[in-house]
C-alpha cells in the first residue's frame, strides 16, 4: 500500500507540477501585489494629504459622483473606497473601466482596465493563466482549482506516508550537513508536514471562489451550521427624479454604525436602492450591507455579518485566510513563504525522483 501512495503521489506531482510552479508564484506575487504598483507609480495610487488630517474631509458622496460623471461621461457603478487615508479610491463605471481617484477633490488619477493594472495582472495569471478565449471566457481557471485540489491530496498523501513508519518525530530531524540529496529529502518531509495544514487551507480556500457551491457545502458539515445569505431584491419607490444620496448614504451607515464603509453601490436602475457593503469591528472583511432609498434617504435593511452564525463567520473568513491577511505582518510573511513551497516540493521531488532512478542498477536477462 505505501508503494502505491508513493506512486500515486509521484503521478499526481509530476501532472500537475506547471499548475502548481505557475500558482505558487503568482500567489506569493499576488500578497504583495497592491504594494508594489503603489510603489512604482505612486502618482496613481497614493493621494497627498494635509499635515493636519482634521482640516481634511472627503468630498460629499453626491458632489464625488456628480465630478466623476461629468469628467467621465459615465454613470458611476461602484467606488471602492482605501483604508487608508492617503490611498486613491477605486471606481468602476458603466462602461466596465476603472479609475483612480483622489476622494478630496475627485481628481481622477488613472483611467484603466482592472486586469491592466500589475494587480489585476498578477490575479488573471494565478486564477486563469492569462488566457481568455474568444467569448472572453476563462477555460483555465478550473484547471488552477483542480491543481489546487491536486495540491490538498498530494499534502495528505505526504502526511500518510510520514504516518506509516515508526519513529515519525526523529525523522523531522534535519541534518544540515548531509549530502544535498538527503538534506533536500529532509527538508521535503519535514516542511510538508510542518506547513501542512495551513498549506491544505489555502488550498482550499482558493478553491472556494471556483467551486462555492461544493466547499460551502464542506464548510458546513465540517461546522455542523448553515451559511447565513444576505440579500435585498425589493424594489425602491421613486418619490422624486432627484436623489437624496448625501442623506441615503448616511442612513445605510448610521444603521450599521459601528461599521466602515468598504464598497459603495450606486443604484444601475431607477428602481434599485443605495446598497453599502460594510465592514464590522469584528470581522476580518466586509461582509455586512446596508440599503436605502436613495430618492427619500430612508433607510431599508442591514445586514450584520458580525452577528451571524459562527458557520458563517468561518465561511467569510475564507478571503482573508487566503492571503494572509489577519492579525499582522508576521502572519502574511509566514504566508508568502508557505505561498511559494510548491515550487520547493515540486523541484525537490523531481530530484529526489531522478536520483532514485539513476541509483537502481540496470537488469540484464542473460
Amino acid at each position: 500500500m505505501k508503494i502505491w501512495f508513493r506512486r500515486i503521489h509521484l503521478v499526481l506531482a509530476l501532472l500537475s507540477g506547471l499548475f502548481l510552479v505557475s500558482l505558487s508564484i503568482s500567489g506569493g506575487l499576488l500578497l504583495y501585489a497592491k504594494d508594489i504598483q503603489a510603489w512604482i507609480n505612486p502618482q496613481y495610487w497614493l493621494v497627498e494629504t494635509e499635515p493636519n488630517l482634521s482640516n481634511q474631509v472627503y468630498l460629499p458622496l453626491s458632489e464625488l459622483v456628480e465630478r466623476i460623471e461629468n469628467q467621465t461621461q459615465q454613470k458611476v457603478h461602484i467606488i471602492e473606497r482605501a483604508e487608508q487615508v492617503n490611498h486613491s479610491w477605486q471606481v468602476r463605471l458603466a462602461n466596465k473601466s476603472y479609475l483612480n481617484i483622489n476622494p478630496y477633490t475627485a481628481e481622477i488619477l488613472l483611467t484603466h482596465r482592472f486586469y491592466d493594472t500589475f494587480y489585476g495582472f498578477v490575479m488573471s495569471w494565478h486564477r486563469w493563466l492569462l488566457y481568455t478565449d474568444e467569448q472572453d471566457k476563462t477555460p483555465m481557471k478550473v484547471w488552477m482549482s483542480i491543481a489546487s485540489l491536486i495540491l490538498v491530496i498530494e499534502v495528505a498523501f505526504g502526511v500518510y506516508l510520514w504516518l506509516k513508519p515508526k519513529h515519525r518525530l526523529k525523522r523531522l530531524k534535519i541534518k544540515w550537513r548531509a549530502n544535498n540529496r538527503i538534506l533536500l529529502h529532509q527538508l521535503h518531509g519535514t516542511l510538508g508536514i510542518l506547513l501542512a495544514v495551513p498549506l491544505m487551507l489555502i488550498a482550499f480556500t482558493g478553491m472556494t471562489f471556483q467551486w462555492p457551491d461544493q466547499t460551502k457545502a464542506i464548510v458546513q458539515w465540517v461546522t455542523l451550521g448553515q451559511v447565513e445569505q444576505h440579500g435585498f431584491n425589493e424594489k425602491v419607490d421613486v418619490l422624486n427624479i432627484n436623489y437624496q444620496l448625501d442623506k441615503a448614504y448616511i442612513k445605510a451607515k448610521s444603521a450599521l454604525a459601528n461599521g466602515s464603509v468598504y464598497r459603495i453601490y450606486l443604484p444601475k436602475t431607477d428602481e434599485q436602492p443605495l446598497a453599502l457593503r460594510m465592514k464590522m469591528p469584528n470581522e476580518s472583511h466586509g461582509y455586512s450591507w446596508s440599503w436605502s432609498n436613495p430618492y427619500s434617504g430612508k433607510a431599508l435593511a442591514t445586514f450584520n455579518a458580525g452577528e451571524a452564525s459562527y458557520t458563517t463567520q468561518v465561511w467569510n473568513f475564507r478571503y482573508k485566510f487566503h492571503i494572509g491577511e489577519f492579525i499582522g505582518w508576521p502572519v502574511k510573511v509566514l504566508w508568502l513563504f508557505i505561498s511559494i513551497l510548491p515550487v520547493f516540493f515540486v523541484f525537490s521531488g523531481t530530484y529526489l525522483w531522478l536520483k532514485r532512478i539513476k541509483k537502481k542498477p540496470n537488469k540484464h536477462v542473460i
